[in-house]
């Protein structure tokens, strides 16, 4: 045997990638338990909304207010109410499913600052990944409430109309609230990317600006009048695939 092909086993360099991999290793055992964790515990709480926004907005704020109004019409309609489980537009509408008929589910995210978990939360499940957690608030909703907010919020609309555009899940009520919050954003769509062929004219359509908290219910009922809230198996089998 040739021992001098093996790299020396005092290589600090070496025993530092062989200890980084094994942590690799062991982090995506952990990522499976956060989807088998979270899927079985959210397995009853359909029919249920996403509902984002900024974990900034103060509670007295309007847009505060009226997130939590918003959240319990929704609860009292039947819907479990998702959201991310931290502070601001979240609490707001935790709080207002916690007092309504139906669960008020908190997704919480270790993060450095911001994130703290809120009270109002009948279920509370606490994911260390962005991505396990936001394949969650996906395959879970039956429609995407979005309030006023930051990069995140951002970030969880445009993956919403990813998901849908490409056919990855079934078409669900994208709502956005407040017209003055989210016009400029609606037109620089239509002006921009709609003329320059980004998107297709239609794409536009996925998603729609509502300010009244009984039109948000309506257009959510609306949507499924024909079909129910449940997926078809069909559905099933692409939010399988996610």
């Amino acid at each position: 045997m040739h021992f001098d092909k093996l790299p020396a086993a005092a290589d600090p360099q070496r025993t530092a990638e062989i200890n980084y991999s094994a942590r690799e290793s062991w982090r995506m055992l952990g990522i499976m338990a956060e989807f088998v964790e979270a899927t079985e515990r959210l397995a009853s709480i359909r029919p249920a909304v996403s509902i984002f926004g900024s974990a900034r907005t103060p509670l007295n704020h309007a847009n505060y207010m009226l997130t939590e109004e918003i959240a319990r019409k929704l609860s009292d309609a039947g819907f479990s109410v998702i959201s991310g489980g931290g502070p601001g537009i979240m609490e707001a509408a935790n709080k207002g499913a916690y007092f309504g008929k139906s669960p008020s589910v908190g997704l919480n995210i270790q993060l450095p600052h911001e994130q703290s978990a809120n009270t109002y939360q009948d279920i509370s499940q606490t994911f260390r990944h962005f991505f396990a957690r936001k394949v969650m608030f996906v395959k879970f909703a039956a429609a995407y409430v979005v309030m006023p907010g930051g990069f995140g919020t951002l970030d969880e609309l445009f993956e919403a109309l990813t998901l849908v555009q490409t056919g990855k899940i079934a078409p669900i009520p994208i709502i956005l609230v407040g017209s003055a919050y989210w016009a400029g954003l609606a037109d620089w769509v239509k002006t921009r990317m709609v003329d320059d062929g980004m998107i297709s004219p239609d794409d536009i359509n996925l998603m729609r600006i509502i300010d009244k908290p009984e039109e948000v219910v309506d257009a959510i009922f609306g949507h499924y009048e024909k079909r129910g809230f449940m997926p078809s198996p069909a559905e099933r089998e692409i939010q399988f695939n996610l």
